[in-house]
């Protein structure tokens, strides 16, 4: 999921950008940041789910989020944060040191 916020930190819109399989999800930074641009965010926050319930992300989970910390830098849409949720809470890769 990607949550688009404006200039003031509030919510825009939250939308799913891509549903994975259930070992893992492609995800390309076309997919989350044409959104952003359409609503004119400021930032974005960005969200997916470990159903298992460990919430420590993956190697591609890291990738993925350095990828898109990248693109957004691009384009001037900066990324907040990138949270996995599950059964038992949350865990932010900004909070990890990880963003």
């Amino acid at each position: 999921m990607c949550i688009t916020l404006n200039g003031a930190g509030e919510v825009i819109e939250t939308r799913v950008v891509t549903v994975g399989l259930l070992d893992s999800a492609q995800i390309h930074p076309r997919e989350v940041f044409a959104n952003a641009l359409a609503d004119r965010a400021a930032s974005v926050i960005l969200v997916h789910n470990h159903p298992s319930g460990n919430l420590e992300p993956s190697p591609e989970d890291i990738a993925i989020t350095r990828r898109l910390v990248q693109a957004g830098e691009m384009l001037g849409i900066p990324v907040l944060d990138h949270v996995i949720v599950g059964p038992s809470g949350y865990l932010s890769l900004k909070e990890q040191g990880l963003l």
